[in-house]
């Protein structure tokens, strides 16, 4: 072997009792980071890019193409997104609001632009349907609501909770944007946005791009969640979206457009950049 492979025998049997380079060992410590991180239900749909930061979080110095390969060699592969379907009936007698949203999802503060939608899981028992509010400068789900039947209370509970939630400044314009289903475009939830002078835009017939934000959202439930798991009862349902947005999601996933940190990091953040903006121009 070592004759075809022109290498000197000695070379050869100081190579085989040689330890593993330094380089080696960095690179199987990282590994068995890496393979704890993708192991977690959550963190497995991690791609290179988020999987690079949340190394750089555990104080490991690794470039993201280092990642990428170690990544790509072992198998460790991030979940693919669900292929968008259209779910939304827009055959009502109700009116429907303009799209002056127009794709503008890119804001300066919280509270500017609400975007809402619906989605659906099935259980062993039925579908169970799930509406969300999120605010599109933080990226977060504030509102949401489930239900066994697709119905207007469905939406107005998870406005409710986002209400309840937050308090939007009275003098500053606030946009809700949702498709112009049946549920958003019922006499309750026209009543409440007035009531809390909001502003309604809708998208434009069957074009999910102009509500691309909360389809995108709904994207990563799917494959980041639900896809993985088998509900056998809505109260399993319930149980595992709960956790997905209020642990995982809001306080946990790193969000590209954040900087990769998650929504309510990003938030802190926010409100400690203005701390001393309050302390000049506080309450006297």
């Amino acid at each position: 072997m070592c004759e075809v492979l022109a290498v000197f025998r000695n070379g050869f049997y100081a190579w085989c009792k040689r330890g593993a380079s330094s380089r080696r060992q960095r690179h199987r410590e990282l590994l068995s980071e890496m393979k704890a991180i993708h192991a977690d239900k959550d963190t497995k749909c991690y791609g290179s890019p988020r999987m690079h930061r949340e190394l750089v979080a555990l104080r490991h110095s690794v470039s993201e193409n280092t990642v990428a390969k170690l990544m790509s060699d072992h198998s460790l592969r991030a979940a693919l997104a669900p292929k968008f379907k259209a779910t939304t009936d827009s055959y009502h007698p109700h009116p429907v609001a303009e799209n002056t949203l127009n794709r503008a999802f890119e804001q300066e503060s919280a509270d500017r632009v609400w975007v809402a939608d619906i989605t659906y899981i099935r259980t062993g028992e039925g579908w169970l349907y799930l509406a969300c509010v999120l605010d599109t400068y933080l990226r977060k789900v504030v509102g949401w609501s489930m239900s066994a039947r697709i119905t207007q209370e469905l939406v107005v509970d998870a406005l409710r909770m986002e209400l309840g939630r937050r308090r939007p400044d009275g003098d500053a314009a606030l946009l809700h944007h949702s498709d112009r289903g049946s549920q958003y475009a019922s006499g309750a939830y026209q009543e409440l946005l007035r009531e809390e002078n909001i502003s309604c835009s809708m998208s434009r017939k069957g074009n999910c791009w102009d509500n691309a934000m909360m389809e995108s959202f709904f994207a990563k439930l799917k494959k980041q969640r639900v896809r993985r798991e088998a509900y056998a009862t809505r109260p399993q349902v319930r149980a595992s979206v709960f956790d997905y947005i209020e642990r995982f999601y809001n306080r946990l996933r790193r969000h590209s457009a954040l900087g990769y940190v998650s929504p309510e990091q990003f938030e802190a953040a926010a409100w400690r950049s203005l701390e001393p903006h309050h302390q000049r121009h506080g309450p006297e």
